[in-house]
């Protein structure tokens, strides 16, 4: 599978925590969904690390069944649209990352 990884860290101001978790859901993610090809969303909320807290709020996985469906939403409409709002609402608080998933078992 490939995606579009967007990294976010955690915001010192717990108002605008508040005001991301709320765009997040009712204004972001429905921009997601609507890009073509789009397999799903996997949100992972960051709830600490190794020595306790963590500088990460959440990882967003936008996943794609191949390289050929996430080249073609790449240049899409609703892709540049998912982009535009990131930087809007989360700006120097989010790093986006493309990946190709290799799944390996125990």
């Amino acid at each position: 599978m490939y995606k579009v990884i967007a990294v976010y860290k955690v915001s010192d101001d717990e108002a605008k925590k508040l005001a991301f978790e709320e765009h997040f859901k009712n204004v972001h993610t429905p921009i997601c969904l609507k890009i073509p090809g789009i397999k799903e969303v996997r949100v992972n909320k960051v709830f600490g690390g190794p020595t306790g807290s963590s500088s990460l709020h959440q990882i967003v996985e936008m996943v794609f069944e191949n390289k050929e469906s996430w080249k073609t939403a790449m240049k899409t409409p609703e892709m540049m649209e998912s982009g535009k709002d990131a930087v809007k609402f989360a700006g120097d608080l989010v790093s986006v990352h493309f990946a190709e998933e290799t799944v390996i078992k125990a």
